[in-house]
C-alpha cells in the first residue's frame, strides 16, 4: 500500500504541474505546446480515474464477499501492473485471514452448542419481553417448540434460584430456575437455566418413606408377634376346672372370645404391616425386550370390558423393562380407572402408547409414553400431589400402597409416573419411559 500511496502522490503532483504548464503556455500563446500539455494532463487524469475505478471494483467484490459470506473469492489485478497485483494479493490475503477467523468462531460456536445440547439442564436465551431466541435440546424437550417463554418464568428476579412447578402435556415438572440478565449488541437479554429436580425430590421422598416404613414395621412386628403367639396359646390351651368354677362358664366363654378376637385382629394387623413392607422389598427390575403391542394384548385379555379401549401400537415398538412389574403398574391403574368411572352412564377408559422419534432431542427426553385415561369422577386438586404418598388413599377400603408401588416401580425403571385430573371430568395417568 505504500507503493500505491507514492503512485497516487506522483499522479497528483503531475496533474498540478501539468495544470500550471497549460496555464503558463496558454498565457504565452504557445498554442501547440498548450495542446500537447493539455493532452498529457487529460491522459494523466484519465489514468488516475481508471486506477480508482478498478480499485473500487475490487473493493465492491470484497464487500459483496463479506455480505454474502462468500469467502472463496480470489482477487486478480484488472490489468498487468505491479501496483494492482500487490493490491489484489493483499485483498485476497485479507479475505482468507477473515475466513480463517470465521471458521475458528464457527468451530467454537458448534463446540459450545454441542456441549450445551449434551447437558440435561435446559438453557435458553430470551429478549426482555420473553420471546425465545435460542434454546438447547433439553429446553426443547421440556418446554417444546414454543416461541414465547412460559408465563410462570417471565417475572422471576435475576440472580436467584427459584423452585417452581410447571405443567406441561399433562405432567408436572419440578424445576430449579435461575435467571441472569446480560446485554448483547446493546440489547438486554435473559439467560435462563432450568433443572428438572422432580425425579431427585421424588427419589429422596421415597427413600425417606422407605426408612420410615422399615422402622415402623420393625417396631410393630416386634410388638405384635408376641401378642399373636400368646393369644394363640391361651386360645388353644384348656383352662383348669377350678378356674372355670371360679369364673363361671359364661365369663370364661367371654374371655375365650376376647382372646380369639385379639388373635384374629393381631394376625390381620400383621398382614397389614406385611403389605407395607413390600414397598421396601421391591426386587430389582429384570429387564427384557417387551413388544408393547403384545403387552397391551395380554392386558386386553385380563380386562375384556367393552369400556376399556386399547390402542395397539405397531408390532416393532418395544420397551426394555421388567414385564411383570410394568404389567402390575398397568393393572393397578386400570383397576383404579374402572372403579373411578363405574358410576358413569357410559364409562370410558383409553390406553395409548406414544413413541418419540428415533433421534431423541435430549438426554432427558422420554422415548415412550403410555397413558391411561378415564372419564371418571376425577381427583380433587388439593390431593393430586399426595396420591403417590404411601398410606394416603381416598378410598374407604384402600390401603394406600397401590400407587406408591407404581411410583417406585417406575423410579426403578428410570421413568416417571404423573397424573392430570379434573373433578367430574376424569383422570389421565402418564407413564414415561426413557
Amino acid at each position: 500500500m505504500k507503493r500505491y500511496s507514492l503512485v497516487m502522490i506522483l499522479h497528483i503532483c503531475l496533474l498540478a504541474v501539468l495544470s500550471i504548464g497549460v496555464y503558463v503556455l496558454f498565457r504565452a500563446e504557445l498554442w501547440f505546446s498548450t495542446l500537447i500539455t493539455f493532452l498529457f494532463l487529460l491522459g494523466t487524469g484519465m489514468h488516475l480515474y481508471y486506477m480508482q475505478i478498478k480499485q473500487l471494483q475490487m473493493m465492491r467484490r470484497l464487500t459483496d464477499s463479506l455480505r454474502y459470506n462468500d469467502m472463496t473469492q480470489v482477487f486478480r489485478p484488472p490489468y498487468k501492473n505491479k501496483l494492482m497485483t500487490e493490491m489484489a494479493m493483499e485483498l485476497s490475503e485479507t479475505l482468507q485471514a477473515f475466513r480463517g477467523r470465521l471458521l475458528e468462531e464457527e468451530v467454537k460456536h458448534q463446540y459450545y452448542e454441542s456441549l450445551l445440547n449434551k447437558v440435561d439442564t435446559a438453557v435458553l436465551v430470551t429478549d426482555i419481553s420473553g420471546r425465545i431466541e435460542w434454546m438447547n435440546r433439553a429446553a426443547t424437550a421440556q418446554l417444546g417448540q414454543e416461541p414465547q417463554l412460559p408465563i410462570e418464568l417471565l417475572n422471576l428476579s435475576s440472580g436467584e434460584t427459584h423452585v417452581m412447578r410447571i405443567h406441561r402435556n399433562g405432567a408436572t415438572l419440578e424445576m430449579a430456575v435461575a435467571t441472569t440478565l446480560f446485554v448483547a449488541r446493546g440489547t438486554e437479554r435473559r439467560l435462563i437455566s432450568l433443572k428438572n429436580i422432580h425425579s431427585v425430590l421424588e427419589r429422596n421422598e421415597m427413600e425417606a418413606w422407605q426408612k420410615l416404613i422399615r422402622v415402623l414395621t420393625h417396631e410393630i412386628m416386634n410388638s405384635i408377634t408376641p401378642i399373636i403367639s400368646l393369644s394363640e396359646t391361651l386360645s388353644e390351651r384348656g383352662v383348669p376346672v377350678t378356674l372355670q368354677h371360679a369364673t363361671g362358664e359364661k365369663e370364661y366363654a367371654v374371655m375365650l372370645q376376647a382372646m380369639q378376637t385379639i388373635h384374629r385382629r393381631s394376625k390381620g394387623l400383621l398382614g397389614f404391616v406385611e403389605n407395607y413392607r413390600r414397598l421396601t422389598r421391591l426386587p430389582v427390575p429384570v429387564r427384557t425386550i417387551v413388544p408393547v403391542r403384545e403387552l397391551f394384548a395380554d392386558l386386553q385379555k385380563l380386562f375384556p370390558d367393552q369400556t376399556i379401549h386399547f390402542e395397539l401400537p405397531p408390532s416393532d415398538k418395544v420397551l426394555d423393562v421388567d414385564r411383570a412389574q410394568i404389567e402390575q403398574v398397568l393393572i393397578n391403574l386400570l383397576k383404579n380407572a374402572r372403579e373411578a368411572s363405574s358410576r358413569r352412564e357410559v364409562p370410558k377408559i383409553e390406553v395409548k402408547a406414544v413413541f418419540a422419534p428415533k433421534v431423541t432431542s435430549s438426554l432427558s427426553s422420554w422415548r415412550c409414553t403410555i397413558t391411561v385415561r378415564d372419564n371418571g369422577e376425577g381427583i380433587l386438586p388439593e390431593v393430586q400431589d399426595k396420591i403417590f404418598v404411601p398410606f394416603f388413599t381416598t378410598k374407604t377400603a384402600g390401603s394406600g400402597i397401590g400407587l406408591s408401588l407404581c411410583k417406585q416401580i417406575m423410579n426403578q425403571h428410570g421413568g416417571n409416573i404423573s397424573v392430570y385430573s379434573e373433578p367430574d371430568k376424569g383422570s389421565c395417568f402418564t407413564l414415561q419411559f426413557s
